[in-house]
């Protein structure tokens, strides 16, 4: 089973968010407590850095975002969240992340393997 396929099956009508483009998920400096999934579209991650050079990286669909809230208490995101195109997301909490990988083991690796790829490609300058 893929991550997204985890996904999709976790997500009920109510954990279900959907942005339209252009909308803001959440702004950096803004506490957190979940981690988002996409299902469907593609979301902008943007930040500056302690120099106040800007960066960004688009994340497409199967992949998550805002982990660091799931396991630092009083997170505050680090970056602005904005929808690049209509998105359906899966919101996680601690809570359901941990039942996630409790029924599909399998879905921790997937998602660590997938934010490695992430980090990879920004080091690389893919974004």
């Amino acid at each position: 089973m893929h991550a997204l396929d985890t996904m999709r099956a976790l997500a009920s009508k109510s954990e279900v968010l959907t942005l339209n483009s252009g909308d803001v998920l959440f702004n950096s400096g803004d506490s957190g407590l979940t981690m988002y999934g996409i299902l469907e579209g593609s979301v902008r991650l943007s930040w500056k850095d302690s120099l106040g050079n800007q960066g960004h990286e688009d994340i497409p669909s199967g992949h998550v975002f805002g982990a660091g809230a799931l396991v630092m208490g009083d997170h505050q995101r680090l970056g602005t969240a904005t929808a690049i195109e209509d998105c359906r997301l899966i919101e996680m909490t601690r809570e359901k992340f941990l039942f996630a990988v409790q029924e599909a083991p399998m879905f921790a690796i997937e998602l660590l393997a997938s934010i490695d790829e992430r980090l990879r490609d920004i080091k690389m300058g893919v974004n």
